[in-house]
């Protein structure tokens, strides 16, 4: 949709956006409350918020032709501070434990990966588009998200001639995104009922449940949020530092795959040569940012969606994401449960493969949050996932898109 001739666009501050962003969630929250299907298949509170502020957005842009632009600054800081939380909860035996599974779960992505890519080539051909259009229909796209498509997309269309590559690409994340919030949790919820399956006795709740770690100190104070704040600052420090030196030897990763391992680091080693100092992880005040950190992200990221962008290339986007949805679901049913053990562990692992092959990984931890709080905790889930898909994953897609273009005479 064209915007309205000398129709400024309606530009929502940083801390607007913030604000907005808590408010969505607690949209969701009551949609919840009042609708309990949403509750019966774990559809996370932000998606449901996010999603209805982002049809409201698309009101407004169709009746005033004014487009809506969000600065979102703030929801990029929550995403650190989210994955940072996950590395300080992360202990050395969790990850230990997630040795053999984080190399199967790693095969199974690599392998969906090439599933992705040729569903979106022949949905790009089946409506006459290059092949290598379709390239930004699959895992450019979905498992590379907005990110990825839109470091692509450029590219595509100035050296291979692929018209609108990253209008579409931005597209496709966008349709993707929606579709990984809403069919996580009716998976799981198909494999957990129909096979009655239960956490392992004695589990820990995962990292970004609500319930902290009994063991652990459980009286929120200001004095504790401080300390918890301030060893997350630390970390992601750390991880700053460590992403630029990265950076100049030519390696890019996300700044938050850096501050999760730096967040792993700390909470594996501090404790063991301070033993008698006060530690965050697993604590209610670590699971308050946790959880605020994640719900906010999301509910800014589903509401900052431009859905008006998708009209260009709606029939294209619709059947190709259907095929995608469905590949998608037919591969994690048939296939990665199966081979993750066919156990609570696999189905909770199942709800976040759906929220990261379509989405994004804070997409993939939602859903495996949603699931978790209401039908018991899975700590490994949460920490194999985020290193599969937070980090591994990229460094494959940047060889598999490659490989993919060349293949197709790019």
């Amino acid at each position: 949709m064209e915007q309205l001739a000398g129709a400024a666009p309606i530009m929502i501050s940083a801390f607007g956006a913030l604000t907005l962003g808590i408010v969505v969630y607690f949209v969701g929250a009551g949609l919840t409350r009042r609708l309990p299907v949403l509750a019966k298949y774990s559809i996370p509170e932000p998606v449901s918020g996010g999603l209805i502020a982002a049809f409201l957005a698309l009101m407004v842009v169709l009746l005033t032709g004014r487009e809506i632009s969000y600065d979102l600054t703030a929801r990029d800081a929550l995403l650190v501070y989210f994955f940072t939380t996950i590395g300080l909860n992360a202990r050395l035996s969790d990850l230990l434990g997630g040795g053999r599974p984080l190399a199967i779960m790693l095969g199974l992505t690599i392998a969906f990966m090439v599933v992705q890519t040729i569903v979106g080539v022949f949905g790009a051909t089946l409506f006459g588009l290059s092949p290598l259009g379709g390239v930004m229909l699959g895992t450019a796209s979905l498992i590379g998200g907005h990110g990825t498509a839109i470091a692509w997309g450029p590219t595509m269309a100035e050296q291979y001639g692929v018209q609108g590559a990253a209008e579409l690409g931005i597209a496709a994340a966008t349709v993707g995104l929606i579709l990984a919030s809403v069919i996580g949790g009716p998976i799981a919820k198909f494999l957990i009922e129909s096979r009655d399956l239960k956490p392992p006795p004695g589990d820990d709740p995962p990292p970004t449940a609500a319930e902290p770690d009994p063991t652990a100190p459980d009286e929120i104070t200001h004095v504790n949020l401080m300390r918890t704040v301030l060893w997350l600052h630390v970390a992601i420090a750390i991880g700053l530092t460590l992403f630029e030196w990265l950076e100049a030897a030519g390696i890019m990763l996300p700044l938050f795959v850096p501050c999760l391992l730096s967040g792993i680091l700390l909470t594996n080693t501090v404790p063991r040569f301070f033993p008698a100092m006060s530690w965050p992880a697993g604590t209610r005040s670590l699971s308050v940012i946790s959880e605020f950190s994640l719900s906010v992200f999301l509910s800014m990221s589903l509401m900052s969606m431009e859905l008006w962008t998708l009209a260009g290339s709606a029939m294209v986007l619709a059947v190709t994401m259907l095929l995608q949805a469905v590949a998608a679901t037919a591969f994690i049913v048939l296939i990665v449960f199966r081979v993750m053990g066919k156990d609570y562990f696999a189905a909770v692992i199942s709800a976040g493969f759906a929220g990261f092959a379509l989405g994004a990984t804070p997409t993939a931890i939602a859903n495996m949050t949603a699931v978790t709080q209401r039908y018991g905790p899975s700590p490994l889930a949460f920490i194999v996932l985020p290193l599969v898909s937070a980090f591994f994953v990229d460094i494959a897609n940047a060889f598999l898109i490659k490989w993919s273009i060349v293949l197709m005479g790019g």
